[in-house]
Parts: C-alpha cells; structure tokens; sequence
C-alpha cells in the first residue's frame, strides 16, 4: 500500500468558492429527484481518497446540508460541498454526458494535474503519484 501526500492548499490559492453546475447536470439532478421524489434534497460533491490517481470523486443526493458545509444553488439544484473537498474542487465544473458509450457526470477541475482514464480520479498538486500497475490510465 502506497502512501499519497496531499498537499496543504490555503485559502488565498482557491480562485472560485464555488463550483459550477453546467445545465446538463442541472437538469439530470432535477430528473433524478423528480424521479425519486425527493423534494428540497441537493447534490453532495466531494472528494474522497483512493482511485487511480490518488483521489476520486463522488456525488451522492442529501436531504440537507452539514454544518459547515457550502452551499449554493444553480438552475433550481441546490450543491453541498464539505471544506476540505471544496479546497480541491473550487472552481470545477460538473456537467453530465449522455453519449453511445454511456451517461454520467463528468467533473472538470483546474486544481487536477493528472487525471485517470475512468474520468472518476485526479491528483492534485504535489502529491505523489500513486503505485503503478492502477491499470486506470492517467493524462
């Protein structure tokens, strides 16, 4: 097992305190509470360790947000986002992508320096790459 260093991001290095919403994933996220009735939920982003490059991805629907999380709302969606997530998601895009090969949220983060093939991973910024063999595929 490999270690990753993830490097100490302050906040005078974060651009943007927010992420942005593309109307595509606006409108997928509105069909999916539809769908589930789930009024007055929101979008949790966030990043979490593991994946191929070192950190991964995740969305998950949430009833309301944590304490000292932040919140914003875009096209009628409302988005969570956790502190230490938003230190390396801060000024990313989310957008979501229905094409023969599949749908599904695809985030795109200027704070990544390399992402893994599958689209769910990144390594940020002086953080060690991980272990090779992944078999992910990194740009």
């Amino acid at each position: 097992m490999s270690v990753v260093e993830i490097p100490e991001i302050t906040t005078d290095e974060v651009q943007n305190d927010e992420i942005t919403l593309l109307q595509a994933a606006a409108d997928k996220v509105r069909s999916l509470l539809a769908e589930r009735s789930l009024v007055g939920h929101g979008l949790r982003v966030f990043v979490a360790g593991g994946g191929c490059s070192g950190m991964q991805y995740g969305m998950a629907i949430e009833r309301e947000a944590g304490e000292f999380d932040s919140v914003f709302e875009q096209d009628g969606v409302k988005v969570f986002i956790d502190p230490t997530s938003m230190m390396y998601l801060a000024g990313s895009t989310v957008d979501y992508v229905d094409n023969l090969m599949g749908g599904g949220f695809r985030i795109d983060n200027p704070n990544a320096v390399a992402s893994g093939g599958c689209g769910h991973s990144f390594r940020a910024a002086g953080s060690a790459a991980p272990a090779s063999g992944s078999g992910c595929g990194h740009h």
